[in-house]
């Protein structure tokens, strides 16, 4: 791991934590299924990887992003495509142990392949997903438990030259607190982004602010910074009006194109894309309520053009 650290090459200095504003991508699944017309089983894109059509598709994706980035004078973080590369999704895709370590290392090395050095930092972030459904949660697990599960994918990706790692649409706060410690343990920092219902408040029922807080606790603040993601604006925003250092810690938003609910999202058969001018005036005003929100994305249903008016509203 050693060389790895050496070559990647923010993992001890993010650029986001010293005011750096840095977009991403938006919501990859979405665009795959809804404008491409692929198939994800289990909504999973790393399997794409395997064969040149599905490299194509991607490289043509993250280039699109990235072009915007240079565009706006932006620096960039690259997400992997490992957000279901986990055990227990790995399992019902057919993957073995070893097969899984090689698709989570072969994500971060096919990215690493589009990044051009100079001007703007460009990041390669290793995603991580929730063990179970990211709107549900199943099979609760304790911090402790979720530690030793997500250790295995989280050591895979410290392997690599990846330079943080976000777990996102976590829905309880034992899970992430568990994920945290995994990066700890394996020296790569780690952004924990939880999702929210319309009341703002976790799956779980538990407030953002008290998610933030315990996973703090529990870790001697061991996450770098966190996001929220899988939600829209109008779901979250009123929660901003509580006072608090925790607000400081939120450092990331990739929120959904669509205001409906989860529930309500899960029956869609046709992609709900919102208002891409809308949902980026809305980032710009959370942006004056969160001192340290310098890594701006998307979620499902947002798609370049979300990126690029977040851009606008954003960078000017």
């Amino acid at each position: 791991m050693l060389a790895s650290i050496a070559m990647a090459k923010y993992r001890t200095d993010l650029p986001q934590l010293k005011g750096e504003l840095l977009l991403t991508d938006g919501g990859l699944e979405t665009v795959l299924i809804f404008q491409k017309g692929l198939e994800l089983p289990e909504f999973a894109t790393f399997p794409l990887l395997e064969t040149e059509e599905g490299r194509q598709v991607l490289k043509a994706y993250y280039q699109q992003h990235l072009d915007l980035a240079k565009r706006y004078d932006a620096g960039f973080i690259l997400g992997s495509l490992t957000w279901r590369a986990n055990p227990d999704w790995a399992t019902k895709l057919g993957y073995s142990k070893e097969g899984l370590h090689r698709a989570n290392c072969g994500s971060v090395e096919f990215l690493e392949e589009l990044i051009v050095d100079g001007g703007k930092p460009h990041l390669i972030s290793g995603c991580i997903g929730p063990r179970g459904d990211g709107y549900v949660i199943e099979n609760a697990m304790t911090a402790e438990q979720a530690r030793d599960y997500h250790s295995e994918q989280i050591e895979s990706l410290a392997s690599t030259n990846a330079d943080l790692v976000t777990v996102l649409t976590m829905n309880y706060e034992a899970e992430a607190t568990g994920v945290a410690l995994a990066a700890k343990d394996a020296g790569i920092p780690c952004a924990v982004s939880f999702t929210v219902e319309t009341d703002g408040k976790l799956p779980s029922g538990q407030s953002v602010k008290s998610a933030i807080e315990g996973v703090d606790d529990a870790t001697s603040g061991a996450p770098a910074y966190f996001m929220i993601n899988c939600a829209h604006p109008t779901h979250f925003s009123s929660i901003f009006e509580e006072a608090g250092s925790w607000k400081s810690r939120i450092g990331g938003l990739r929120a959904n194109a669509s205001s409906k609910s989860h529930a309500e999202l899960d029956e869609c058969t046709v992609l709900d894309d919102g208002n891409p001018t809308e949902l980026a005036a809305q980032y710009r005003e959370l942006r004056d309520l969160l001192p340290n929100l310098n890594v701006l994305g998307g979620c499902c249903g947002t798609d370049l053009r979300h990126i690029g008016e977040i851009a606008k509203a954003c960078l000017r």
